[in-house]
């Protein structure tokens, strides 16, 4: 297919600015850095097959060779790829992402809630590489259905241009074992989020000893 046959609010750079950068795919990333592509083969396609030559050989050890040898990409848009990768190697020297990958990780970030005598109920809001953008209290107290309304949760999703979500409550009790409640307020949350294409990666019970996903 080609690219002008893509509607028009899925093309890259049409994306961007409709949702924001962070919700841009590494293909589509790469395809704005690239901006066109080569006969036969549209500017998404080659983005694809830049990525795939970049994840071989890797990120660290792609050269202006590696990327030469892709038909139709010449020295001007292999450097321009190369200083794109340089750059962003120097702007995170020595910061360490703060990346949430599993219950585990949601638990660790929660250490200052776990001993809390009050449910607090977390969201933490996440980039395309499960990146924390940033994590926000909804609400103090016991989790109600009533209470967490989609709305406190996914207001600030789009603000922070999130494309992905985790939610997560402390038991006071120390009992992991999920609500009708709890339950509850993830289904109806997954569901809204779905409609507003922001996921619901998974809801996590955390204790001071522990945790529990909802997805398992």
């Amino acid at each position: 297919m080609k690219l002008k046959e893509v509607p028009m609010v899925d093309r890259p750079r049409e994306k961007l600015t409709k949702y924001g950068v962070n919700k841009l795919s590494d293909t589509e990333l790469m395809a704005i850095l690239i901006r066109t592509g080569i006969k036969g083969k549209n500017v998404v396609e080659l983005s694809k097959q830049i990525l795939k030559i970049i994840e071989k050989n890797g990120v660290d050890k792609i050269t202006m060779d590696d990327l030469t040898n892709v038909k139709g990409l010449g020295k001007t848009k292999a450097g321009q790829i190369l200083a794109s990768v340089e750059l962003g190697r120097r702007l995170l020297k020595g910061k360490k992402s703060e990346l949430i990958l599993s219950a585990q990780d949601v638990w660790n970030k929660m250490e200052d809630l776990r001993d809390s005598k009050k449910e607090h109920f977390v969201i933490f809001y996440l980039d395309t590489q499960n990146q924390i953008i940033e994590r926000e209290i909804i609400s103090v107290g016991t989790l109600n259905e009533s209470l967490i309304h989609p709305r406190e949760v996914f207001e600030p999703a789009i603000a922070h241009s999130a494309a992905q979500v985790i939610v997560a409550h402390n038991h006071p009790s120390g009992n992991l074992k999920s609500s009708p409640e709890d339950i509850a307020v993830t289904k109806r949350l997954t569901e809204a989020g779905t409609l507003l294409g922001i996921e619901i990666l998974d809801h996590v019970i955390v204790s001071r000893s522990g945790f529990k996903s909802l997805n398992k």
